[in-house]
């Protein structure tokens, strides 16, 4: 009798064993894939997710030169970011060369129509200064501008791509011989500013804890944008011809699939280790005086090493005040890169 007990535990458990085998096996082959599934194309551009990835860069390659001056030398210039051709314009001062290595500022624009657009537009004159006292300046026009490849057809994706074009370019920087990889500097105006606050949110990696590679590059901000997303966006819609019907659109698709929070540069400004300058005129038609008043009130009260200059009467582009703002830069730039 207790032989057929035993048997049927045996067949009992063999059975059961199989059934949990077969449940183990099958949700490999049915869950797992599905969850795959969930990676949604725009989840890699979180701020958070960017901060955990290593941006390798690529060989920067200098085409012939532009023109030539005692003080500097201006080229057209090309990397690639994520497999994609972007081009620029980079300012050389002169003497510069292996045994001679200069330091870097990489200059982000703000926005610029592309009918409109030619090569250093909104960095031209500040790189030339920048050159002439020592400091190489690289220009990106960034995807869909000047000779770089086309962007991504999603808006939104688009957008994204130019945090990614800026950190692989700051990665790019150690194949240039004339550089000095360990001091590179940031340059930021109106857009090329809220770019510039992420890439520092990016680069200075995940709040106390900053991987190898990831450094805090002394950056400089005239009139940045700096409100959250989408709101940063959306602010500027009455100058599109549909005043922005197609951008709420598609804002709403996104919105349905994805967590804006996660993409606004406002919820992660704790993470920037860099010294910032920021500079505002208070006749800005573009940038609001309160946006910078706002931001630089946030990053005092994270204890943030920031400085802030407002200029009355001076506008967007620093009209009134230029000459001001590039000395207060320059002194900035030499005493953070030395």
């Amino acid at each position: 009798m207790w032989k057929w007990v035993v048997g049927a535990l045996l067949i009992t458990a063999i059975s059961f064993g199989g059934y949990l085998y077969f449940q183990h096996t099958y949700s490999l082959s049915i869950v797992s894939p599905i969850g795959k599934f969930l990676e949604k194309p725009l989840d890699k551009y979180t701020i958070e997710r960017l901060s955990r990835r290593v941006f390798a860069g690529s060989q920067i390659v200098f085409d012939e030169p532009v023109a030539t001056t005692s003080g500097y030398t201006v080229y057209q210039f090309y990397f690639l970011s994520e497999n994609k051709r972007v081009t620029g314009l980079a300012h050389v001062p002169a003497g510069a060369s292996a045994e001679n290595k200069k330091p870097v500022i990489v200059q982000f624009r703000g926005y610029v129509d592309r009918e409109k657009y030619a090569a250093g537009e909104g960095t031209r004159r500040s790189a030339e200064v920048f050159a002439k006292n020592g400091f190489i300046s690289l220009a990106p026009d960034f995807l869909g501008y000047g000779g770089s490849a086309s962007p991504s057809a999603d808006i939104f994706e688009e957008r994204f791509e130019t945090y990614t074009t800026g950190l692989n370019l700051l990665a790019s920087i150690k194949t240039l011989p004339m550089a000095d990889p360990d001091r590179i500097g940031v340059w930021g105006h109106s857009n090329g500013g809220q770019i510039a606050l992420t890439v520092l949110e990016v680069s200075s990696g995940r709040a106390g804890s900053r991987s190898a590679g990831q450094k805090p590059y002394p950056t400089t901000l005239w009139a940045p944008v700096s409100k959250p997303f989408p709101y940063s966006i959306l602010y500027y819609t009455d100058d599109a011809k549909d005043h922005g019907k197609m951008l709420r659109r598609e804002l709403a698709k996104f919105e349905n699939d994805y967590d804006a929070e996660q993409y606004s540069l406002i919820n992660y400004l704790d993470r920037i280790a860099a010294p910032l300058q920021i500079h505002q005129g208070t006749a800005d038609d573009a940038v609001p005086k309160k946006w910078s008043d706002e931001l630089v009130k946030v990053l005092k009260e994270k204890k943030k090493d920031v400085d802030y200059f407002v200029y009355p009467g001076a506008d967007h582009n620093m009209v009134g005040a230029w000459n001001t703002v590039v000395s207060r830069d320059i002194a900035f730039f030499r005493r953070h890169l030395k």
